[in-house]
């Protein structure tokens, strides 16, 4: 199994299914470039990310001071202030001044998380990295952590830069810097772990969801593990990981069959030696980048590569990128695009900027991926859980909004406090520009009906649409006289709320 695809059978098809993969896609121009370099170059181009530089500036607000902990020093000279007045009259003024100061503070969180979403947004369709952002998805969704519970910014932040940071490189050193990542320490509820009580939730996750699955670890492993990991902890000043040796079960602990006085870093080297642990991230991998169904044996042949090369995720990456099953029939053009890479995706494709943030954060609502707010612990269910009918509107609705410019935003009915923040995301919304067919048309497939459904199929699908679909759009087109830049538009927009184009 994973042998190398020949280089006879490397053409457009499979290049615009390596760079829809291992990115976000691209258009006919990004795609030939891609085919030109070979099987070989190009899984090195995307992988071998380092050797390119990438510039990516942090939001202006994203270090540490910022936010509610770098709030608490406020917090805590209104807490003197009441100590020392003398009056109800003072004690009352200075309540209300708290009471003002932490709805301040909330509005600014939501203003970061929002402002957070629309920066990583940028960056997947902008950086010159696609597939160290491909992944920092992947890793997002695989250690899901929320904004709604952690309610810092920052926090947030920095655990979306530790994914970009180690995203193709060592199981381990991932599985540590996650474990000692303060967002996942507030989610999870490790800060406040104790000998005394041990708290269970990131031992169980670590095993249930990040690295063996169920079936492979008892409920005795998890209460040991969970001793193990006590100590891990945040300094609330520096906000960052610390140790606290006070807190730490310094006893005998007994996990997956192995005894000794274990601390977190051993417990997830325990982890990570297991054999169990390398099929899981594999099969993880494989259904994130290639298909939910896998050939009988593939994912044992990865996890095996995987162990072979220390747990390196680089190796596994180009082996898998190479692989002539990741180019089978079965797996070209058979994956629902997320409703993130439906985005990106779309935007790369119709040449035109993001939307500004405010209208992201409504859009991706809308599409069902909140980005720093997956709905549990196991992130998204991916996959068919997609569409559905609500969803698939969504995306018919603001396929038109990218492509006119113009349109509504739906309210939310589960969040009536946003109505202002929809109206001002409407306004921003219809002061956009259209999209600038000529970017993406020559004049002659403009100007020629019979060039111009092929040349929309090349540029949006790198394959072609099912006979329905494409009766439909030629029926549109055939009703239309000589045809102007409008109604081009609208023949994308056609398109684009096709079954074919809702798959990558």
């Amino acid at each position: 199994m994973l042998k190398p695809l020949p280089a006879a059978k490397w053409n457009y098809t499979t290049a615009a299914h390596l760079l829809n993969r291992a990115g976000f896609g691209g258009t006919p121009v990004e795609v030939e470039k891609i085919r030109k370099l070979g099987p070989e170059k190009a899984v090195d181009f995307f992988v071998d990310y380092e050797t390119l530089s990438d510039p990516l500036p942090s939001p202006a607000w994203a270090k540490a001071g910022e936010g509610p902990m770098g709030a608490m020093e406020v917090m805590r000279d209104l807490g003197k202030r009441t100590r020392e007045a003398k009056t109800d009259e003072e004690r009352k003024a200075i309540d209300a001044e708290r009471r003002k100061k932490v709805q301040e503070e909330q509005r600014r969180e939501i203003q970061r998380i929002l402002e957070l979403r629309g920066w990583w947004l940028e960056a997947m369709a902008n950086s010159p990295r696609p597939l160290q952002e491909k992944l920092t998805l992947f890793w997002h969704g695989h250690f899901a952590t929320s904004a709604v519970k952690v309610r810092n910014g920052y926090f947030m932040y920095l655990q979306n830069d530790t994914f970009r940071k180690h995203a193709s490189g060592n199981w381990l050193e991932m599985l540590t810097a996650v474990a000692k990542d303060p967002a996942m320490l507030l989610w999870l509820d490790q800060a406040q772990s104790r000998k005394e009580h041990p708290n269970e939730n990131f031992a169980r996750e670590v095993m249930e969801l990040f690295a063996l699955g169920e079936g492979h670890y008892t409920e005795k492993d998890v209460t040991e593990a969970a001793r193990a990991m006590t100590g891990f902890s945040i300094d609330r000043i520096t906000q960052e990981f610390t140790y606290r040796p006070f807190f730490h079960d310094n006893g005998s602990k007994t996990v997956l069959g192995k005894n000794g006085n274990f601390d977190g870093n051993d417990f997830l080297k325990i982890i990570v030696d297991e054999p169990q642990a390398a099929r899981f991230i594999s099969w993880k991998l494989w259904k994130f980048f290639a298909s939910e169904e896998a050939p009988a044996g593939l994912v044992d042949a990865m996890a095996e590569s995987f162990r072979a090369k220390g747990n390196n995720f680089k190796p596994l990456l180009k082996q898998m990128f190479r692989s002539q099953e990741f180019y089978a029939d079965s797996v070209i053009r058979s994956q629902v695009k997320s409703p993130t890479q439906w985005l990106v995706n779309t935007v790369k494709l119709l040449q035109r900027d993001l939307p500004p943030a405010l209208v992201l954060s409504q859009l991706m609502r809308n599409l069902g991926q909140e980005l720093f707010a997956p709905p549990n612990v196991k992130g998204w269910d991916g996959g068919l859980s997609w569409i559905t009918t609500n969803n698939l509107l969504a995306r018919y609705n603001e396929a038109a909004m990218l492509v006119f410019a113009k349109g509504e935003i739906p309210p939310d009915a589960q969040k009536p406090g946003f109505r202002m923040a929809q109206e001002r995301a409407n306004n921003l919304l219809n002061r956009m520009p259209q999209v600038d067919v000529a970017k993406i048309l020559s004049p002659e497939q403009r100007n020629k009906k019979a060039l111009l459904i092929p040349a929309l199929e090349k540029h949006f699908l790198a394959g072609q649409l099912k006979e329905k679909q494409r009766k439909v759009l030629t029926n549109y087109l055939e009703s239309r006289g000589e045809l102007d830049d409008e109604d081009i538009r609208h023949a994308i927009r056609l398109l684009m709320s096709t079954p074919e184009y809702q798959l990558t």
